[in-house]
């Protein structure tokens, strides 16, 4: 059932949000004017990130017993370090400035050009095989990032699998309009081409989940936390070092209100999502149903612990049984 669950989850976030990006592009979200822009895109994005990673993944990481915090944090310093390598390598960098590519947007306030860069790497425009293999190698990683918080409890993958979501849509608008140019052809069956490419891409975060799946399954349950924290670190990183620094633009008051409010939206919806998710598990684990596989605080946990396929639902089941009573 978790297999089918991390297969399911990967595929919407990593195909599905190819798809709605092609339908935003077609309502014209990226086109000058539009009530929704880019920038709000990448806001909301970034807040959903954020509170995925400091709201849900890092505070369940710290519940488990098995788990040391000082390790935990140095966990996530070096997970930082490491996504900061993998981006100046260009395997994690997201690179959405090429959202106002010439051509499809006209010039304007809200562009991700960069005017701050240097010309260089302002003018740098990557082809179309450069961003298909960047995509893959990201999308794979999510992947793998989505079956470990699965392998917790599936109300923590489906928190990843949704910000994942939210800021992959953004970045694949940016390269359907990159792949489309790099087309040829009518601009129909260019743009099609475009979804084509970019969902193959996409379809690397399900490989992924399935590898993660298989690979994660063979280790000891105390490995989680440290997992989660390794999730933890890239949804920070992504938001603070990708996509927080492309909304840092000379906007209009309103333009800035706008801004944060998307932000705010982003952490907003992630925990009113958790909220419900919690509070229907709640209900269920008292209204009188037979939970089968489900430890409670108070029944013994298992002699060994095992592997993650074995007690792939929630760390609590990993908590030692309170001491008899004076």
């Amino acid at each position: 059932m978790t297999l089918g669950q991390i297969l399911l989850a990967t595929l919407l976030a990593g195909v599905g949000s190819v798809w709605l990006a092609a339908l935003l592009i077609r309502l014209g979200v990226m086109a000058q004017g539009a009530r929704v822009q880019g920038h709000h895109l990448l806001s909301f994005a970034a807040g959903s990130l954020l509170a995925t990673a400091f709201v849900h993944l890092l505070p369940e990481a710290m519940e488990s017993p098995s788990a040391d915090l000082h390790t935990l944090f140095t966990v996530l310093l070096a997970g930082l370090v490491a996504f900061f390598l993998l981006d100046k390598a260009e395997l994690w960098h997201h690179g959405h400035e090429h959202h106002a590519h010439a051509g499809h947007v006209a010039p304007s306030p809200h562009s991700h050009s960069h005017p701050h860069l240097p010309g260089a790497a302002r003018q740098r425009q990557p082809g179309g095989w450069s961003i298909l293999a960047g995509d893959s190698v990201h999308c794979f990683g999510d992947g793998v990032l989505i079956a470990s918080a699965f392998l917790v409890d599936w109300r923590v993958g489906l928190l990843a699998a949704f910000s994942v979501l939210a800021h992959e849509v953004p970045h694949h608008i940016g390269d359907l309009i990159v792949l489309a140019e790099h087309s040829e052809g009518p601009a129909a069956q260019r743009h099609r081409a475009a979804r084509i490419k970019v969902s193959v891409a996409g379809s690397m975060t399900a490989l992924g989940g399935l590898m993660g799946y298989g690979l994660l399954g063979l280790l000891d349950a105390q490995w989680l936390p440290y997992l989660l924290v390794v999730a933890a670190s890239s949804f920070i990183y992504v938001a603070l070092a990708d996509l927080v620094p492309q909304l840092q633009l000379q906007l209009t008051a309103r333009q800035t209100a706008l801004q944060v409010s998307w932000l705010l939206a982003g952490m907003l919806l992630v925990a009113v999502v958790s909220h419900v998710l919690h509070a229907g598990h709640e209900h269920g684990a008292h209204g009188g149903h037979d939970h089968a596989g489900h430890r409670h605080a108070h029944e013994e946990p298992p002699a060994e612990l095992g592997s993650f396929r074995q007690h792939p639902l929630h760390l609590d089941r990993l908590r030692p049984p309170p001491g008899p009573k004076p």
